[in-house]
C-alpha cells in the first residue's frame, strides 16, 4: 500500500510544499500546553479542519483533534482509551471480514490485559462490552461499511483512511464519535507518519493523548509542520482558480484510469473476478462515479485455491485472503504504485491464461 503513485503530482508542484525549519525552532516537547492534545501544532489543527470542511467528508465541530504517528498509533491509543479498566478480562475487539490485515497483529502485539482480538464481527456473539472496528471504505475490498454486531454495549472506532474523493464519492460528512484519518492515504505522504483522530468525547481524547504521551512523548513537530503545508496547498488548489489541477482532480483521474485498465486485464485473462460498485454522486467533485478503491480485491476463479501463490508464480506480489480473515482464493493488490510498476502488473495479469 505504499502510495508512490502521488509522487508525480507533488513533483509538478515544485516548491509549493517545501518547508524550511531553522535549527532552533520546535525544540520543546510542547506545542500548546493549554490544549487537550498539548503536542498538536496549532497550524496543523487549523489545516485539518479546513480540509475536512473543503472536502465535506467529516464533521469537525465539537470534536477534539488528537495527532498520532500515523493512524496505527491512533488505533492503539483508541483501544487504550476505550477499554474498561475494571473488567475481569480483556474487552473483545472485532471487525467484519474481510478486515484490515494489521488489526489482529496490532491488537494482540502487546498481549494487553485491557483488550484482545476476537475475530470476525459477523460471527461475534459474546455478551458484554466490545469494540468494533468499522473501516469505510473498507480495506481490503473497498466497500462502504457500517457496524454489524447487534449488541447494546458496543463501542465503535471508525477508520476513515480512504474516505477521500479519489477513492469514493463523498456523499455526506462522516459524523461518528471517533474517526481516524491518515496523511499517507489522503495525500500520499506515508513517510511523514502522521495521522489524526476526530474525537467527540473529551475523556476519550484525553486518554488517547495520555497513551501517546506515554508511548512516544508526543508526535514529531517537523512532520506536523510539513503536513500542515501539504494540507494547505490541497485546500488552496481545491478552492482557487486552478481548481482543475487540484490534487483530488489529479488523483481521481489516475485512479479512474487504473481501474479501467484493471477491469480490462481481468476480462482479457478470464481467470479472475473483481468487485463492482454502485455509482454515487460525489458532492465534492460534483460528478457521479463508482468507487475506485486504493486496493483491488481480486478472486481467483475455477480450481485455483491459493491465489497468492498462483500469482507469485506469475511474478505478481499480492497479500492473500487468509490475512484478512477469508478464503485464500482472494488477494489484495495495491493500486497506488508508480505508473511503471502498475502498468507492468496489469500487463502481466492480462496475459495469464488457464
Amino acid at each position: 500500500g505504499d502510495p508512490t503513485m502521488y509522487e508525480s503530482y507533488w513533483q509538478k508542484k515544485g516548491d509549493e510544499t517545501t518547508v524550511v525549519i531553522p535549527g532552533w525552532q520546535f525544540m520543546s516537547y510542547f506545542s500548546d500546553a493549554t490544549r487537550l492534545c498539548w503536542f498538536l501544532e496549532p497550524e496543523f489543527a487549523k489545516q485539518i479542519v479546513r480540509l475536512h470542511n473543503v472536502v465535506g467528508n467529516a464533521v469537525t465541530e465539537n470534536r477534539h483533534i488528537v495527532v498520532g504517528t500515523g493512524s496505527t498509533q491512533l488505533f492503539q491509543a483508541a483501544l487504550y482509551a476505550l477499554s474498561p479498566c475494571a473488567e475481569a478480562e480483556p474487552i473483545s475487539v472485532v471487525s467484519a471480514a474481510p478486515y484490515y490485515s494489521s488489526y489482529p497483529l496490532i491488537t494482540d502485539c502487546l498481549k494487553s490485559r485491557l483488550y484482545k482480538w476476537a475475530g470476525d464481527a459477523r460471527s461475534f456473539s459474546k455478551n458484554g462490552p466490545y469494540i468494533e472496528l468499522v473501516t469505510s471504505p473498507n480495506n481490503p475490498d473497498g466497500f462502504a461499511r457500517r457496524s454489524v454486531v447487534n449488541g447494546s454495549e458496543g463501542i465503535l472506532i471508525h477508520d476513515l483512511a480512504y474516505y477521500w474523493p479519489q477513492y469514493t464519492p463523498i456523499s455526506s460528512p462522516a459524523n461518528y464519535d471517533l474517526m481516524l484519518f491518515t496523511v499517507s492515504k489522503s495525500t500520499g505522504h506515508a513517510g511523514m507518519r502522521i495521522g489524526w483522530a476526530l474525537v467527540k468525547d473529551e475523556d476519550v481524547a484525553r486518554k488517547m493523548t495520555k497513551y501517546i504521551e506515554i508511548n512516544t512523548i508526543g508526535v514529531s513537530k517537523d512532520s506536523q509542520v510539513r503536513a500542515a503545508k501539504v494540507l494547505k496547498v490541497i485546500s488552496d488548489n481545491s478552492e482557487g482558480p486552478n481548481e482543475g489541477d487540484s490534487f483530488f482532480e489529479f488523483s481521481y483521474r489516475v485512479m479512474a484510469k487504473r481501474w479501467k485498465q484493471l477491469r480490462e486485464a481481468v476480462q482479457q485473462s478470464g481467470l479472475f473476478s473483481v468487485s463492482d460498485f454502485p455509482p454515487q454522486l460525489c458532492m465534492f467533485l460534483n460528478r457521479v462515479f463508482e468507487p475506485q478503491p486504493a486496493f483491488a480485491w481480486i478472486k481467483c476463479e475455477g480450481d485455483i485455491e491459493d491465489c497468492e501463490s498462483f500469482l507469485r508464480g506469475k511474478k505478481i506480489l499480492t497479500r492473500g485472503g487468509k490475512h484478512f480473515g477469508v478464503s485464500p482464493k482472494y488477494v489484495r493488490i495495491s493500486m497506488l504504485d508508480r505508473d511503471k510498476n502498475y502498468e507492468t502488473f496489469v500487463r502481466r495479469l492480462s496475459t495469464i491464461r488457464s
